[in-house]
């Protein structure tokens, strides 16, 4: 199929869009339902958006390669699978998408439109697991086989919602759309910048890690450039 660049970037930021809607979304409605108890509350986030996430890259995969992820684009580009001049249009239009999300699920649920989250997700620890979620979410897209890609991704996400203090945002867009978000999901604008440096650190490591230390993955299961682009 041959896809315009119009037609890239406009899958990259309706993409990034749905899925900070289905992690915001679901966020407020498990809420707003599980009565107090936080860990209901993110047990029904993680299972949306292990869903949604999967949905999204088998749909927008074949136009964009589903990056929904500047750290993913950064990483597709050092690698010569994304052109470059195309990387910065990517970050731009995932960036727009992932606050356009987070208006979008406010205004399903009768939120005002605009606002700012106050919920602090600050310190050593929340940096640490920002990086370990996106050295392994980069790992698994790098390493994945074509076929389960999109699997394997939403499967690593829905573990690592659990396995790490940060709840696994491991996704520059999505820090940045969740700061327009006073809700379950939100992250204050003081936090941001801390965890996309850890965002992006982790992925220059798996970069590393994948290039220098584990090799290149057997030629049967070597995923093709858009399959291995795909993300969150």
């Amino acid at each position: 199929m041959s896809v315009s660049v119009s037609q890239k970037l406009f899958a990259e930021a309706l993409g990034t869009a749905l899925l900070l809607t289905v992690v915001i979304g679901s966020g407020i409605m498990a809420e707003r339902l599980a009565g107090g108890n936080a860990a209901v509350a993110l047990l029904a986030n993680t299972l949306t958006t292990v869903g949604g996430l999967y949905i999204l890259i088998e749909v927008f995969g074949p136009v964009s390669g589903a990056h929904f992820n500047p750290a993913v684009s950064l990483v597709m580009a050092a690698r010569g699978e994304l052109p470059l001049p195309l990387l910065a249009p990517y970050v731009v239009v995932q960036l727009a998408g992932a606050m356009l999300g987070a208006w979008l699920a406010h205004a399903m649920f009768d939120m005002g439109i605009v606002q700012f989250s106050t919920k602090v997700r600050s310190g050593t620890g929340q940096w640490i697991a920002e990086a370990v979620a996106t050295f392994g979410l980069l790992l698994v897209i790098l390493r994945a086989p074509a076929a389960r890609v999109a699997a394997m991704v939403a499967a690593y996400i829905g573990a690592a919602y659990w396995f790490t203090a940060s709840t696994s945002f491991a996704n520059p867009a999505a820090a940045f759309g969740r700061m327009f978000s006073d809700s379950f999901a939100g992250i204050a604008p003081a936090s941001v910048p801390g965890f996309m440096l850890a965002e992006l650190a982790g992925a220059g490591l798996a970069l590393l890690v994948h290039r220098i230390w584990l090799g290149t993955p057997a030629a049967a299961e070597v995923p093709s450039p858009e399959a291995r682009s795909k993300n969150v």
